[in-house]
């Protein structure tokens, strides 16, 4: 369990008190879209726990983008069987991707670029859309950082309806004191966001966690995140989810599966 010691304002080190808050979030912005753009650079696996159960998945790059193959189902591997039909479904898409034209591949990869960019763009946002305040100087995971509490910023303009919920969220930022990495990001809405375009409300009780670590050598990438929506959709039906991913075993994914374009 996270060791989390935390200051009032009152006791920060004069180191503390001295630093540049927006320094800090903008040095840590730069950091963190820089792992982002390794990301694709590394092979994965990714538990899902969603209602009560547990798939896990091998998350491959095969030429380009992203394929998940089933590998354990609440924790417990596939069995002989089960496996053989994943490698089967692999192996298939991997001849069909050999076999795309050069248009079919750029579309695909293009397609799944815009799914990527669209599920970063709340984590991309936040140092837009909230002023931030040190609050202190705690350890977290066993690593010195920098507490930031995150408040709206006044005026702040959403770029489309996904990142309009930010309005209505507050936060908490740990920040690593030597690698501006991101260790703990908390967010979670204090009052209703309407979503005109989609008829939709996002209500208090939604919330956001994410975590992260180092994998390889300078790069920092996701270890957990969990999300917990609840909304109103047509302003009538409650909307109410829950997710929670626990990313491991990072390794540099096969030359193999990188096309020769990039």
């Amino acid at each position: 369990m996270a060791s989390l010691l935390l200051l009032s304002p009152g006791l920060l080190s004069a180191h503390a008190q001295q630093v540049d808050v927006q320094e800090i979030i903008a040095r840590s912005a730069k950091v963190t879209n820089a792992d982002w753009n390794t990301e694709p650079q590394y092979d994965y696996s990714d538990s899902v726990k969603q209602n009560g159960h547990t798939r896990t998945y091998d998350e491959l790059m095969v030429l380009g983008s992203r394929y998940e193959r089933l590998i354990a189902v609440d924790g417990k591997p596939l069995t002989g069987q089960q496996k053989s039909e994943q490698q089967q479904k692999l192996d298939q898409v991997i001849a069909q991707r050999r076999a795309e034209s050069p248009a079919q591949r750029s579309q695909r990869i293009a397609n799944w670029d815009r799914s990527r960019k669209r599920n970063h763009l709340l984590v991309e946002q936040l140092t837009k859309a909230f002023d931030f305040k040190l609050e202190g100087t705690p350890t977290l995971n066993g690593r010195e950082v920098y507490e930031l509490s995150a408040t709206p910023r006044p005026g702040y303009q959403p770029p489309n309806n996904h990142a309009k919920v930010l309005t209505g969220m507050v936060g908490t930022l740990w920040i690593d004191q030597k690698t501006f990495q991101w260790v703990k990001v908390e967010a979670k809405v204090i009052h209703p966001v309407s979503i005109e375009g989609f008829l939709a409300r996002v209500d208090p009780g939604t919330r956001f966690e994410l975590e992260q670590a180092p994998v390889d050598s300078g790069v920092w990438l996701p270890t957990f995140f969990s999300v917990r929506a609840r909304a109103k959709v047509f302003f009538l039906f409650s909307h109410n989810s829950q997710e929670e991913d626990t990313f491991s075993n990072y390794r540099k994914t096969s030359t193999e599966n990188i096309p020769a374009s990039q």
